[in-house]
């Protein structure tokens, strides 16, 4: 296809950029509160559950089929491209980037919609102590306030945002260690095995579990800020399954085994009330000051990945420059959608991640049967047909959450489908009349002089310098990496 001079200039993108690297650690707290950020709200799936025995069984298994897999093709594919913009970067090579594209759009327009619960809650739990953020004259300002607070965090530098991650995640989690603690001479073990299933609301209880278990993906994103993510990468996501399944089942062990309480009593902000019958009114602060605090590393850790996303998209044309800058769009987003209802948003976010989850899987399967030869610092230890049967429980969960989904959330979803598809076209229209500046400029200069497409030493960053590693994306679709790319009317990605 002639694809000679053809490079992807990953090592002066990372010179330029400056900031320190990722490590395990923060990058664990990220992964940790990309998915979770401790038991607030998981308390809906033991009354959704009609008791403890569902919900515990949800979060013990519920991982096994789908956390494991999705965290595991996360792995693979994320180090198989150690670039910002993750999944879109994935889709693309798997089936051209008009599907990369739609793939971004939905997981943009998802997380945004996710981050939008975070100031919510941040001030549904302050109101219990301060009332007056039950007033929309002190919320609307407040909300402001926050989202701007936090969005500045994420300007500094993600270096910052993992920091702040690994502090407010022991923060966040020491209140229920020392809850279960306390609760172990109370524990009662028949109590958790209670269930009514009158009052088993499967929608609700699948939307829960789902939810609090999801977006083990959105870590991909930031492939480019993580220092020797074919190594770092795996572990983080691994040490971050443990930590969230322990997160969930220690205090949901203690709550319901060592307090007699009705399953219809439990909705979020309960676990406060727990730690008051188990430790007294202390705990309950403490709970409910770790919620508040909680969600405002949620509120960063998926803003962080949602701005990488579009930078990413912007670094390989997908979208215009002007997007490098990215993180005033998404907290845009965010202020805009906080203002629907808690559940019209988890549904709806729910929704469109699980279209883009069934993409995933799909480009992971496929890119192992069309590039089996692909270097993978980190592979799946199985082959093409072990990864398609590790893929088919959590395909069947996915199927199972759309198909629970109501009218209202089809309609909606189908909208943003249609919106993305007329963006991708609105694109292609600018790029022909020049209206915005695709692509950025990755070119280096020696002695005031550009040089033209100099293959460079790739090892580093965890991907291996042969032919076939450099010509992954330049494939049927005509998709092609080079220091430059664009958006064609063919719907290729290409350079000048």
């Amino acid at each position: 296809m002639g694809e000679e001079g053809v490079v992807i200039d990953f090592k002066n993108m990372a010179t330029a950029k400056g900031n320190p690297k990722l490590t395990i650690l923060p990058l664990i707290a990220l992964i940790f509160y990309e998915v979770s950020g401790g038991p607030f709200g998981v308390e809906d799936s033991v009354k959704a559950g009609g008791g403890p025995l569902l919900s515990l069984m949800g979060f013990l298994i519920f991982p096994l089929f789908w956390s494991v897999p999705e965290a595991l093709v996360t792995a693979e594919l994320a180090t198989t491209f150690p670039e910002n913009g993750g999944y879109v970067i994935w889709i693309s090579s798997a089936f051209g980037p008009f599907w990369g594209f739609q793939e971004g759009f939905w997981k943009w327009f998802s997380g945004v919609m996710d981050n939008a619960l975070y100031p919510v809650l941040f001030l549904d739990y302050l109101k219990h102590s301060f009332p007056i953020f039950d007033s929309i004259q002190a919320r609307i300002p407040a909300l402001l306030l926050i989202t701007v607070s936090l969005t500045y965090l994420n300007y500094r530098g993600l270096h910052i945002v993992g920091f702040s991650a690994v502090l407010l995640a022991g923060f966040s989690l020491l209140p229920f260690v020392v809850m279960g603690i306390l609760s172990i001479p109370r524990i009662r073990p028949g109590r958790w095995l209670r269930v009514d299933y009158r009052k088993v609301e499967w929608r609700g209880y699948f939307n829960s579990l789902f939810w609090n278990l999801n977006y083990w993906d959105n870590a991909s994103t930031l492939a480019g800020e993580i220092e020797n993510p074919s190594r770092t990468f795996p572990r983080s996501l691994m040490g971050a399954v443990v930590l969230v399944v322990c997160s969930y089942l220690v205090p949901l062990l203690a709550g319901t085994g060592a307090v007699e309480t009705d399953s219809s009593e439990w909705s979020d902000g309960y676990f406060a009330q727990i730690g008051m019958l188990i430790g007294g009114s202390w705990l309950k602060w403490w709970i409910q000051a770790a919620s508040a605090f909680s969600n405002m590393g949620l509120f960063e850790a998926e803003m962080s990945s949602d701005a990488f996303q579009l930078l990413g998209m912007s670094e390989i044309g997908m979208l215009p420059s002007v997007f490098a800058s990215s993180i005033l769009c998404s907290a845009t987003g965010v202020i805009f959608l906080s203002w629907m209802s808690f559940q019209e948003i988890l549904e709806f976010l729910n929704f469109l991640y699980a279209i883009g989850m069934l993409f995933e899987f799909a480009a992971f399967i496929r890119l192992r049967i069309k590039r089996p030869e692909l270097h993978r610092p980190y592979k799946v230890p199985f082959n093409t047909f072990g990864a398609t049967m590790l893929c088919f429980p959590p395909v069947v969960l996915l199927v199972l959450v759309m198909c629970l989904a109501s009218l209202k959330t089809y309609l909606v979803s189908s909208g943003i489908v249609v919106l993305g598809f007329v963006l991708y076209i609105g694109l292609v229209y600018a790029k022909e009349h020049q209206w915005l500046k695709f692509g950025m400029d990755h070119k280096s200069k020696s002695s005031g002089d550009e040089q033209d497409c100099s293959p460079l030493v790739l090892e580093e960053h965890g991907i291996h310098t042969d032919e076939a590693s450099l010509r992954l994306l330049s494939d049927s679709t005509s998709l092609k990496v080079d220091h430059e790319f664009e958006i064609s009317p063919e719907g290729a990605m290409k350079s000048e």
